[in-house]
């Protein structure tokens, strides 16, 4: 099969590896960059456990080629997190509310959540309940899910001093 060398920005560091043809985005952020907390789920798009943010939209993983990331920015759970690993604003939220239970959906529902937030810090329900369209969680039953969403807009206004209208502006 042929290779092909593929170089991506992955949580703000470029990774330079050579794959085959037909490697999922989501095999190679496992795999290639040891990168786990993207989870496989279906493989066919459906669940919403491997959401990840490309170029700052959240898709899922397992319907990519890692070959089409070349030259382009991902964003996975990881990169969430401070540099020093100290947990972002949505994911002490998603704790705090008891957003998860068995684990397997969270990576994906806080990717498509941050990706909401990052356009808007003031999401309607309506706007929560689309980001979360494509994300699947058979445990909590998305009420925890919705709260901690709106509990971390509220917690970054507050820390904004309630005049900001997206976490770009906070550079957080």
């Amino acid at each position: 099969m042929k290779k092909y060398d593929v170089t991506v920005k992955v949580n703000g560091v470029y990774r330079t590896r050579t794959v085959p043809a037909r490697l999922t985005m989501v095999d190679y952020l496992r795999d290639e960059c040891g990168l786990t907390g993207t989870h496989v789920g279906c493989e066919h798009g459906i669940c919403g456990a491997c959401t990840i943010q490309f170029d700052g939209l959240p898709i899922r993983s397992c319907l990519m080629f890692a070959v089409q990331a070349d030259g382009h920015e991902v964003k996975t759970v990881e990169g969430l997190a401070g540099a020093d690993g100290k947990l972002s604003v949505l994911q002490d939220a998603f704790c705090e509310t008891h957003a998860l239970q068995c684990g397997y959906c969270t990576s994906g529902m806080l990717m498509a959540a941050q990706a909401l937030l990052d356009q808007t810090l003031e999401p309607t329900d309506d706007q929560i309940e689309e980001a979360l369209s494509a994300n699947i969680c058979r445990c909590t039953g998305f009420i925890p899910i919705i709260e901690a969403i709106k509990l971390a807009a509220e917690n970054l206004r507050a820390a904004a001093g309630g005049k900001v209208a997206s976490v770009e502006a906070l550079n957080v």
